[in-house]
């Protein structure tokens, strides 16, 4: 009897200390509730009859908060049998064997375990439990994202902040949330600036590749869909370093602390797989963001359209021959990729039509994201079909445009 109070103050003790955490409370002088953790999906999918790690983690930790310290420890059980390289999963289940032996007051209560492992597991679970209590509403739209083109059928945003990967699919012009992932990211977080910082990009960026698991050595797990980090804007800013990619983990390790890798996005390998099966090179964009923000159908609709006639109206300017009129969608602080200044290169772009004129100009598979970080920004993407006369041209472009006071502006256009 004495045992089983011994083990179940244990327990209680334990779970208020994960749920103060997920809660982001001092972890004295205070209780927090199995409460705090919303509803979970279902342990096991429907879909595929396997264990969902996660799902189960988050069950277990309801169910120490809850007292109830057999369901935990059946779970925990199932948990690591499941999948045994879950090296939190392993933690947990160990704290949970020694509340037989004495009281476990901490999570991670191994004195002789390497503290700085134990600190990444513990920020792990902080993270995967802070995640889900933020849990964005699915029919909110990531603000970034303002149009996706008729041949992209996704999109993936990465939240440095929560250590979330979330995807969204395109049905007929609409995003739809699907589901998220966890993920790692560089040692010393986000905003990459050069080359061996060890932080993860802010931007929009596009797979540029497929690299299987056979390909590669075991340390980037099950595959690799690379970026194409540095992009466009990257570069205008003097960023530096290359091999930005998605990638898995080791055979040994199902998933990797929240701030691990030298720059690269990692995943678990189930999750890396699923990405992996649907991403497309030159199609799939990955915006990766510090903090993503969230906006209703009716914002996102207004923002969109506002972006969209941006684009149309500087569209229609191509085919009228008021060169002042064109010349006013252009900020003074445009460069082209060469570094030319707007007056050069605008004189390089009429000369090469050798004084004919558009008699049509149409924009296709158009997509528009606004750009993360401090500066108010929208990268557009689509392909630009060009008569001059009987002569026809398709070409695809990257545009940059910033808002300078009222009106939008292009600072950056080129072949994309």
């Amino acid at each position: 009897m004495v045992a089983d109070a011994l083990q179940r103050r244990s327990a209680r003790a334990l779970g208020c200390l994960l749920m103060l955490c997920l809660a982001g409370l001092p972890t004295s002088g205070s209780i927090a509730s199995s409460s705090s953790i919303p509803p979970q999906q279902n342990a096991v999918s429907v879909a595929t009859g396997k264990t969902d790690p996660e799902a189960l983690l988050i069950e277990i930790y309801k169910d120490l908060g809850a007292n109830r310290l057999r369901d935990a420890q059946s779970k925990a059980d199932a948990l690591v049998a499941a999948y045994p390289t879950f090296r939190l999963g392993h933690l947990v289940q160990g704290d949970l064997l020694m509340m037989h032996a004495r009281p476990v007051r901490a999570f991670g209560a191994m004195p002789d375990a390497p503290q700085e492992k134990l600190k990444e597991l513990r920020e792990e679970a902080t993270v995967r439990l802070r995640s889900l209590q933020e849990k964005p509403d699915p029919m909110l739209i990531p603000k970034a994202v303002l149009q996706v083109g008729e041949d992209q059928k996704n999109v993936f945003v990465v939240d440095t902040s929560r250590s979330r990967m979330y995807v969204y699919e395109n049905q007929a012009g609409e995003l739809k949330y699907q589901t998220d992932y966890y993920i790692s990211q560089g040692r010393f977080g986000a905003n990459k600036s050069k080359e061996g910082d060890q932080r993860t990009p802010i931007g929009v960026y596009y797979v540029n590749n497929r690299i299987p698991g056979p390909k590669l050595p075991d340390f980037y797990g099950t595959g690799a869909l690379p970026l194409s980090y540095p992009n466009e804007w990257d570069k205008r800013n003097g960023r530096s370093g290359y091999g930005i990619w998605l990638h898995g983990t080791p055979s040994d390790n199902f998933s990797r602390p929240p701030l691990s890798s030298d720059g690269c996005v990692v995943l678990a390998n189930p999750d890396l797989q699923n990405v992996y099966a649907t991403a497309e090179v030159g199609k799939t964009v990955v915006v990766i963001s510090q903090h993503v923000q969230f906006v209703d159908k009716g914002e996102w609709n207004r923002q969109r359209e506002e972006a969209s006639s941006m684009l149309d109206q500087w569209q229609q300017s191509l085919e009228g021959a008021d060169n002042d009129k064109m010349l006013s969608y252009y900020s003074r602080d445009f460069r082209s990729p060469l570094g030319e200044s707007l007056p050069t290169w605008f004189a390089r772009q009429q000369k090469s039509l050798n004084g004919a004129r558009f008699t049509s100009v149409k924009l296709r598979d158009v997509s528009l994201f606004r750009y993360p970080g401090p500066d108010d920004m929208i990268v557009g993407t689509f392909t630009q079909e060009s008569a001059v006369g009987k002569s026809k041209n398709a070409v695809r472009k990257r545009q940059y445009w910033v808002r300078e006071g009222s009106q939008w502006k292009i600072i950056y256009e080129g072949n994309a």
